[in-house]
């Protein structure tokens, strides 16, 4: 959210590009729409790995474990999906989107999907967008209406009060040079260097959620319970939840069922989000059928 309002403030295309963006989401969430996509979209991905120690110099099996994650959780094929609560299991919803590696670079060369840079920085600020320019010691993004581009980087801080964030993605509708997901290599993937309670791969399914744009389930109100996400079937709640809530977490006067925290939208642990909605999906689709209408065709 941050790296939106700056946009929102500094920048009037991006502005103009999230009302029309939002008009879409909302006819498609009323259902005065529909997504005419068929099949399945798969869309790119290139891992932009930057590496200031050996350590952090992930594998290619930490990738295409990350990778693995996002397939499940998107497909609604996460084994741990038995685990969402009764009442909400009516609402899981296969977003018909699938990720895969990178074969062609943009000049058409075969790649890995992977890029490595070594960086003199330990620490990347998520004002600045350093990850993302090779001139701070990232690495520039790829064309974004051809590839999902991600970094994965040693330290992602917020100067506002200097703590250590998992990741952070830009919304649709932004600058291509800036578009895409970062992370920190500790919460990236299932193995190699992520770490608990991160490493079950779902800090990436919730940027990439965000990137789709999905809004967090608590509406970002500053626990005011007058927030929304914009979609009617995952339940107000008073801010995020973390760590392993039980279920039923209440806030807002929202019994019995209280805070969908199992919500891949939502802040608890890996181990504790299971699902995107129908109506989460509603609004992935209509990101695809606008804004990031060129993926249904990768």
């Amino acid at each position: 959210m941050p790296v939106h309002h700056l946009l929102m403030a500094d920048d009037p295309a991006y502005a103009a590009n999230r009302i029309q963006i939002e008009n879409q989401a909302f006819a498609y969430e009323i259902g005065i729409a529909a997504t005419e996509r068929v099949g399945l979209t798969r869309i790119p991905v290139v891992v932009h790995v930057l590496f200031n120690t050996a350590a952090q110099n992930i594998g290619e099996d930490q990738v295409t474990s990350q990778i693995d994650v996002l397939n499940r959780d998107f497909r609604a094929l996460n084994p741990d999906i038995d685990r969402v609560p009764e009442v909400w299991k009516p609402l899981v919803a296969d977003s018909r989107i699938e990720f895969h590696l990178a074969t062609e670079d943009p000049q058409g060369q075969p790649t890995d999907g992977i890029t490595r840079t070594q960086t003199q920085n330990t620490q990347f600020n998520i004002r600045t967008n350093a990850a993302k320019h090779a001139s701070s010691g990232g690495h520039d993004a790829w064309p974004d209406d051809r590839y999902l581009n991600l970094w994965v980087c040693p330290r992602i801080f917020d100067p506002r009060d200097s703590n250590e964030i998992l990741g952070y993605a830009q919304f649709p509708g932004g600058p291509a040079a800036t578009d895409g997901v970062v992370i920190g290599h500790r919460f990236f993937g299932t193995t190699g260097t992520a770490s608990a309670p991160f490493n079950g791969g779902r800090t990436a399914t919730h940027e990439v959620g965000h990137w789709l744009n999905l809004l967090h389930i608590w509406g970002d109100d500053d626990n005011g319970c007058n927030g929304s996400d914009l979609v009617a079937d995952t339940p107000n709640s008073g801010g995020p939840n973390f760590q392993t809530p039980a279920f039923p977490r209440l806030s807002c006067s929202n019994g019995p069922d209280g805070d969908m925290f199992v919500n891949y939208m939502d802040y608890t642990d890996d181990k504790s989000m299971f699902m995107f909605t129908r109506g989460q999906v509603a609004r992935m689709e209509a990101t695809l059928d606008s804004a990031r209408s060129s993926f249904n065709s990768a």
